[in-house]
């Protein structure tokens, strides 16, 4: 790789790790998600005032620019294109939230507006066989990964820990467990293509 003599010595020192990345170093993909974590999730907790939203989308972010790695030419400097995934996968986000308003305002007519809305949001039975099918088949899939990554999914979306208390019952850094679930879920991904999920 070409490395633009435009950039600072931070984005040139960058390009090496993506070069890396690019390669399938995890290493390298820790190095970069540990240099701009911080300064990614304290950006997207301004845009959305809420931790954990802002936790969530901070991992999404890595997780996109870490599955498109490839398509990253250093023409700009890696920060400015993380910082763009992120901020667009944040406005996305707050579009899909903004784009179902629970109508409060109306007197008793909103409240009946309420009540269908949920009755006819409620699954069928055949769609809850479906989802209870789904859900074995992913934890299927989430017992086939092995150790640490199994433990953290697990941690993460069956009991729902915070990224403490996972860091705190593995005994390993935040940094580490958010990169682990990262890669947890890209494995996860795959898994599931291969056997012909969707």
């Amino acid at each position: 790789m070409e490395i633009n003599q435009g950039l600072s010595d931070k984005a040139k020192s960058d390009l090496l790790m993506v070069d890396e990345a690019k390669k399938g170093n995890e290493k390298a993909f820790a190095g970069l998600m540990n240099r701009y974590r911080d300064s990614i999730y304290y950006m997207l907790l301004k845009m959305v005032n809420n931790p954990s939203d802002a936790e969530d989308l901070t991992i999404e972010a890595f997780g996109k620019a870490f599955r498109n790695i490839d398509s990253y030419t250093p023409r700009y400097a890696f920060s400015t294109w993380l910082f763009m995934i992120a901020t667009n996968n944040c406005i996305d986000f707050v579009r899909k939230k903004q784009s179902s308003p629970v109508p409060f305002d109306q007197g008793n007519e909103g409240m009946d507006n309420i009540t269908s809305n949920i009755q006819s949001d409620l699954p069928d039975p055949e769609e809850t066989l479906i989802n209870d099918q789904k859900i074995a088949i992913l934890r299927k899939i989430v017992n086939q990964l092995k150790s640490p990554y199994k433990e953290i999914i697990e941690l993460r979306y069956y009991k729902e820990y915070s990224y403490e208390e996972i860091a705190s019952e593995l005994n390993m850094p935040i940094g580490t467990v958010k990169a682990q679930l990262y890669r947890a879920k890209t494995l996860l991904y795959n898994i599931f293509i291969k056997t012909g999920n969707r």
